[in-house]
């Protein structure tokens, strides 16, 4: 029953394979009936297409042919047209030049008429000339004839002359001429003392209007300077911290600034005295600075004494260049602006020194101005005339020795040197400018309230002055006027006559130069009057 049971499952895997076999090649021949049927159908469907291509190929031929045909026939009627067109141009541009040909030729024609009439006109002209050349020879001729003639009868009359006058041609002549040339040196010299004249009153008057002019447009503050500074104190116990313990305070500060430091009974002051005025100016700001501070000891009076002075450099340097600006001057060394910075602080019988520069400059500027000569020569000369001032209890020497000495070395021009040389007469002045800067320096001196002397010795210099006038023989008496700037000597007449009142009005100059010392300068009028006086009864 086994071996049945397996045979019966035997066959039934037959009958399964062979039914799965059979639907295999059944679906084979399916697929490949239907490859077939695809392939019949797609060769007709491209047949159809190419039918179709070739018809669309035929009528793009069709139309490509219609169309050259066209474009063909267009061709040749353009080209018809541009030779129609061409035709006519030429046919235009040939019958313009034939007209402008034919113009030329009627213009050639008129030109050849024109210069045959030219032509004419010149050989008839020509005749015309050769007729005026032959009578200007013929007149030429009887000219030559007459000239002869008059020279004949001129040489006949200068020997009858000669004859009558007793004189020959030479002598005559030089007669005339000495005659002549007397008549003009007489009136040449009356001519020349009347411009002479005429001349100096005009100078004169011009040069008191410039120096008003420049006086009126220069006004300036003047500050007579002292040799003391006052500290002003918050109260009267600061006194004794500046004094400090067994005066050491005092003592320290003394040393370093080199001036004495002067505490009395006034009360809330300290006086600081020195000659030196930036000393004094470094001791002033310092003690102002440490009775700010209320530290006051040794070490620290000399720390504030050093910065100060330090501090006093830079506003020395910045007080120069604002007289640089003020005075309108450019490219003065650094080492000349410092020392007119240290001018600020110096004096000249009271009067500040770097004020009177800057003043003297613009007086000198201004009187260029008028004059029309060199403005900034002027300016500079007078902003640097008094330069050696900064330095001269530092070098040996007169100021203005020093000032040539130092605008030599830093390279100033030789006419700003001439003015520094020549501001007080020392060396003659080479140039108007250094004459500018001499009157300016004068004036600025000489104005009121300028420059200040204490009474004593104002009149004590009046005195003097007397005294060396009326030392002379022949003087009958002496004043001093124009506050001791103008001495007025009046002379015996009968004693000193004109030769002699000129060489003492010298020796009297000499001798006050030599035995007095005065600001500015010192005029010596000697005054000699001869009176006669009678009475009629």
């Amino acid at each position: 029953m086994i071996t049945i049971g397996l045979s019966s499952l035997f066959l039934g895997a037959v009958d399964v394979a062979v039914t799965i076999i059979a639907a295999v090649l059944a679906l084979a021949a399916g697929v490949a009936v239907g490859i077939f049927a695809g392939s019949k159908i797609l060769q007709k469907k491209r047949e159809s297409k190419i039918g179709s291509a070739e018809a669309v190929v035929a009528k793009m031929k069709e139309d490509a042919e219609t169309e050259c045909k066209r474009i063909k026939k267009e061709a040749i009627l353009e080209a018809k047209e541009q030779d129609l067109k061409m035709r006519n141009d030429f046919e235009r541009e040939s019958k313009e030049k034939r007209s402008e040909l034919q113009r030329m030729e009627q213009r050639l024609v008129q030109k050849d008429e024109v210069l045959n009439k030219k032509d004419a006109n010149l050989l008839k002209k020509n005749e015309e000339v050769e007729e005026q050349k032959r009578n200007l020879e013929k007149k030429s001729n009887e000219i030559n004839a007459l000239k002869e003639k008059v020279e004949k009868q001129h040489e006949l009359m200068i020997a009858e002359l000669e004859k009558v006058a007793q004189l020959t041609k030479e002598e005559a002549k030089a007669q005339i001429m000495e005659s002549v040339q007397e008549e003009a040196r007489r009136d040449s010299a009356v001519t020349v003392r009347r411009i002479e004249e005429e001349a100096k009153d005009e100078a004169e008057k011009k040069a008191k209007e410039i120096i008003s002019l420049a006086i009126q447009r220069c006004c300036t503050d003047h500050a007579s300077e002292i040799t003391v500074s006052v500290v002003p104190l918050p109260n009267d116990d600061m006194k004794a911290r500046i004094i400090g313990r067994e005066g050491r305070n005092i003592r320290a500060l003394e040393n370093a600034t080199g001036v004495e430091v002067v505490v009395d009974d006034t009360p809330e002051v300290v006086i600081l005295s020195g000659f030196d005025p930036v000393r004094r100016e470094v001791a002033r700001l310092s003690l102002e600075k440490l009775v700010s501070d209320g530290r006051i000891h040794p070490a620290r009076i000399e720390e504030t004494v050093e910065k100060t002075a330090k501090e006093l450099d830079q506003k020395i340097k910045e007080a120069g260049e604002a007289a640089m600006f003020d005075c309108g001057l450019f490219g003065i060394h650094p080492e000349l602006i410092k020392l007119l910075g240290r001018l600020k602080y110096r004096t000249s019988y009271g009067q500040n020194v770097l004020q009177h520069s800057i003043e003297v400059s613009y007086l000198a500027g201004l009187m260029a101005q008028e004059l029309g000569v060199d403005v900034n020569l002027a300016k500079r000369g007078g902003l640097l005339h008094d330069i050696g001032k900064a330095v001269d209890h530092e070098v040996e020497g007169t100021h203005i020795q020093i000032g040539t000495d130092l605008a030599k070395k830093y390279k100033e021009n030789k006419n700003v040197v001439n003015c520094i040389q020549a501001h007080h007469g020392d060396v003659e002045p080479r140039t108007i400018e250094a004459v500018l800067v001499a009157a300016a320096d004068a004036i600025s001196g000489a104005r009121p309230g300028a420059r200040r002397e204490t009474s004593t010795n104002y009149v004590k210099r009046l005195e003097s002055l007397e005294s060396i006038g009326s030392s002379f023989n022949g003087v009958d008496k002496c004043y001093a006027i124009q506050a001791g700037r103008e001495i007025r000597v009046i002379v015996k007449p009968e004693q000193i006559d004109d030769v002699k009142a000129m060489y003492l009005a010298k020796d009297i100059a000499k001798k006050i130069e030599s035995e007095l010392e005065y600001p500015g300068q010192i005029k010596v009028n000697v005054i000699r009057e001869s009176r006669a006086v009678e009475y009629a009864k």
